[in-house]
């Protein structure tokens, strides 16, 4: 009674947890990718980089704006005044009033600043561009974990689907075996052997259905949406056909995205240099003024009791700072050196995107070729596991053989699911270190 219990309550949460499975929603793979643009965290922060960067890059932080300012004041001044004529007469004046008012309109423009700002906006719209190259990174990054989440839902969806078969065959494989004890054909050693199995694979489809419970709650992380939404994978797999090592190698020298942002750096760089050579070059400015003052003066001392003046100035200033201790000079060097860190950067960077391209393509064939054999080795335990059946009904094979013929083929399947996806994986790896990852059909 009690080992009835044992293998009886797994069945019963098995049962109630495949039917719920059945009523979910396949989340297909361009689904999720649309899921993964609009929502995923990571992408809108980087989209969100590229609007400052844009901004920055925006004609009204390039300097070649001209500044306008208003200015506005007033006063009120009482004095006590005395004063002598040229007569000898003396005059006095008590809580004499004076009243100043004035406002004006600044204009100031920056004609010439030894091309600093020209290479500085320059500078700023290399930065643009480099944001969109990260943006685009952080969307292949994300898309690569995506379907690294997702195909391992799609594996263990079908690991499940296999361990349920496997969980079917070990209760014919009971009943089969109470027929026969219960007509004297076997022991009942066989039943005990039978009920330890299903308990085994009762056990083997929990696990598996809770680690594709947890799996798709890091694909909804991915996602970002409620963690607890349940889905179907589909665990349709095609390959990218025509792939060769040559065009991979040369997409990878024009398209990868890490050899984009250092070639963005040295520009910047070099603008940079450029821009720290103003230094020897003179400042040309225009100012221009439009102001009107008024003044009263209510003092019997005063020669104009009311005075009110309107005007434009006009101005050309020129500076030049013809020497500023070394500073310039010792900034120019540092920049210079730098732009030497990033040609070095490049090359380094290079290499290593050669290593990773070749590496991805050994191992996307050793992948592929892998795949090939556990496909016919998964045929080879099929056939074999159909023919120690038909035997065994026949009672030409013990329970021991079937039981090994029934692994043999569960782990071939396993097997095979496995590399399947690990070769999908190791193609898009390598479709992303080429910079094709966004240009093929998932």
């Amino acid at each position: 009674m009690i080992k009835s219990i044992f293998y009886t309550l797994p069945l019963f949460l098995l049962v109630s947890i495949s039917t719920a499975q059945a009523q979910e929603k396949v989340l297909s793979k361009e689904e999720a990718i649309d899921l993964a643009l609009e929502n995923n965290l990571g992408i809108q922060v980087a989209r969100n980089t590229k609007k400052i960067d844009d901004n920055n890059a925006s004609i009204l932080n390039s300097g070649y704006l001209p500044t306008v300012t208003g200015n506005a004041g007033g006063s009120i001044d009482k004095q006590n005044t005395e004063g002598q004529l040229a007569s000898g007469d003396t005059r006095t004046a008590d809580g004499a009033e004076t009243r100043r008012y004035n406002a004006s309109v600044d204009v100031n423009y920056t004609l010439f600043d030894g091309l600093n700002r020209y290479y500085s906006y320059k500078s700023f719209k290399e930065r643009s561009q480099q944001s969109e190259l990260e943006v685009k990174q952080t969307i292949e990054n994300t898309i690569l974990q995506l379907f690294t989440v997702y195909y391992e839902v799609a594996r263990l969806t079908e690991n499940t689907k296999n361990l349920e078969q496997a969980l079917g065959i070990s209760k014919d494989r009971l009943k089969r075996a109470r027929y026969q004890f219960e007509y004297g054909q076997n022991t009942g050693l066989d039943v005990l052997n039978a009920e330890v199995d299903i308990n085994t694979d009762s056990i083997n489809l929990l696990n598996s259905r809770q680690q594709l419970r947890n799996t798709m709650r890091d694909l909804n992380l991915v996602l970002n949406q409620d963690l607890s939404s349940q889905f179907l994978a589909d665990t349709t797999v095609n390959f990218v056909p025509g792939l060769q090592m040559e065009n991979m190698h040369n997409e990878a020298k024009t398209n990868n995205i890490r050899l984009q942002l250092v070639e963005k750096d040295m520009n910047i760089t070099m603008y940079n240099v450029k821009a720290a050579k103003s230094v020897f070059l003179p400042t040309i400015g225009l100012t221009g003024t439009y102001g009107w003052n008024e003044s009263s003066n209510n003092s019997p001392l005063a020669f104009l009791i009311q005075n009110t003046s309107t005007g434009v100035t006009g101005s050309v200033n020129l500076s030049w700072n013809l020497f500023d201790g070394g500073r310039g000079i010792t900034g120019i060097k540092n920049v210079k050196i730098g732009y030497e860190n990033q040609e070095l950067l490049k090359k380094q960077i290079e290499l290593e995107v050669e290593r990773d391209i070749r590496n991805a393509w050994d191992s996307y064939t050793n992948a592929l070729y892998v795949l090939e054999v556990q496909e016919k080795n998964l045929q080879t335990n099929q056939n074999n596991f159909n023919r120690t059946d038909e035997r065994y009904k026949l009672g030409q094979v013990t329970s021991i053989e079937f039981r090994q013929a029934q692994l043999n083929l569960l782990n071939a399947e396993l097997a095979q699911s496995q590399a399947k996806y690990s070769a999908k994986l190791a193609e898009l790896q390598m479709l992303q270190i080429s910079g094709q990852l966004l240009n093929v059909d998932f």
